[in-house]
């Protein structure tokens, strides 16, 4: 599957993923500062989000495919990754299904690992099924029909950047797809037998997050025996967002390292 690219600036390419519910705009500042130091940067949206064309299946493999069809098209290979939760899981499969097809790797906040966040996503996902669209609703009457099941304001303004407003109200990303596929969105599929990427690896986490355990390490270092750790202090899972000056910094460090 081709997917949706944004992309700015020449030089070597760098491809960006975002995580569940998440799109290229995610990456925005990132990829405007990239871009300005010498690098293309593309900013990808994954299958079934943004503005790249729905499926009714939606695994790692699936979507890695995607990413590595996509970069082939746009002449961005081998192509350094940067992902973000589920976008991590792409980048690290299309690292170990085609490890000359990626440059260098960066995972924000993920390991490849399974994780028990499938009840918590469903209720995501239901809570948007169970909008009253109408004619002509705004974002913030959607935000208000949202606010009981998710009262957390700032999950509820992330999942709000996928609602279309105006006269025909709709919801962006493919709910009913995305739904299905979430025991393989939280999951880790195993790699094929002998699968590695040994070229450099970042595993950047937040300090303030548990989605990186130091027990998860073993698992990281056998599948990219390359890896390196770095935790950003002020940040939780949505790393870029608690602290982008400081994990553009990683980044741009680590693209120039």
């Amino acid at each position: 599957m081709r997917l949706h690219v944004t992309a700015r600036g020449a030089g070597a390419p760098v491809a960006l993923l975002h995580g569940l519910y998440g799109q290229s705009g995610n990456f925005a500042t990132l990829q405007r500062r990239l871009s300005s130091g010498g690098r293309r940067v593309l900013a990808l949206d994954l299958r079934n989000h943004g503005l790249s064309p729905h499926a009714p299946t939606m695994t790692y493999p699936e979507m890695a495919a995607d990413v590595l069809e996509t970069l082939a098209a746009e002449n961005a290979r081998p192509c350094a990754l940067v992902g973000h939760s589920m976008g991590g899981k792409v980048a690290m499969r299309a690292a170990l299904d085609a490890p000359d097809a990626v440059a260098r790797l960066l995972i924000a906040d993920i390991a490849p690992a399974a994780y028990p966040h499938a009840g918590e996503h469903a209720a995501y996902l239901a809570a948007m099924d169970a909008v009253p669209l109408a004619a002509g609703m705004t974002r913030t009457a959607a935000g208000a029909a949202l606010a009981a099941a998710v009262p957390d304001a700032r999950v509820r303004g992330f999942l709000l950047q996928n609602f279309v407003p105006g006269p025909a109200p709709h919801w962006r990303i493919a709910r009913e797809a995305i739904a299905a596929a979430l025991p393989d969105l939280v999951g880790w599929p195993a790699p094929p037998p002998g699968a590695r990427y040994d070229g450099m690896a970042l595993f950047l986490s937040g300090a303030r997050s548990d989605y990186v355990r130091p027990e998860a390490r073993p698992a990281i270092r056998a599948l990219f025996p390359a890896a390196r750790y770095v935790a950003l202090k002020d940040a939780g899972h949505w790393l870029h967002a608690d602290d982008p000056d400081g994990f553009a910094a990683v980044v741009e460090a680590f693209l120039a390292a």
